[in-house]
């Protein structure tokens, strides 16, 4: 199996915060937000897997910045470290200023999702291959995040986190 790049995974869906889609302070609903990552994710993940996929985790929400009605949101979703049969899928999301056309980021997410075959059994993906510094940073993250989520759910030992324990020697 040939591994692949961040790049080759990456989705970007852009849309236009409408008001059905707004809190009473005319905002988007986390919520909404949420579900446009988590298809923008799957894309993405099934881009790189070329099976069908499904969200096993949401590990990282930040919502750093409301986004009003009337902005264009735009979310971009790669494959930061695929492991057996899981991929890591770090998302983006970018709000568009109406009048000058500025970009800044919004909110980011990280979110695992499983490969699996027609009958719902996990099945192997092809590696990760970063290539830009951005790439490898998010890259080598992942498995420490990883070993942090394996650790707090009592999965492995602490001694077994060994990029968790480099950090602090």
């Amino acid at each position: 199996m040939q591994a692949k790049t961040p790049e080759q995974s990456k989705t970007t869906m852009t849309d236009m915060v409408l008001p059905s889609e707004t809190n009473p302070l005319n905002n988007l609903f986390g919520g909404e937000l949420l579900a446009r990552m988590d298809r923008a994710a799957s894309i993405a993940a099934t881009r790189h897997s070329r099976h069908i996929v499904v969200t096993a985790s949401v590990n990282h929400v930040a919502f750093n910045s409301a986004v009003p009605l009337g902005s264009v949101v735009t979310v971009e979703a790669k494959v930061s470290r695929a492991f057996k049969t899981s991929m890591e899928i770090y998302i983006d999301v970018w709000m568009e200023d109406r009048e000058s056309g500025a970009r800044t980021k919004a909110n980011e997410a990280i979110y695992t999702f499983v490969a699996v075959d027609e009958t719902g059994r996990p099945v192997t993906v092809p590696e990760v291959t970063p290539e830009t510094d951005l790439e490898k940073e998010r890259f080598a993250a992942a498995l420490r995040r990883k070993q942090l989520s394996l650790l707090l759910a009592g999965k492995i030992k602490p001694n077994e986190a060994s990029e968790l324990k480099a950090l602090f020697e």
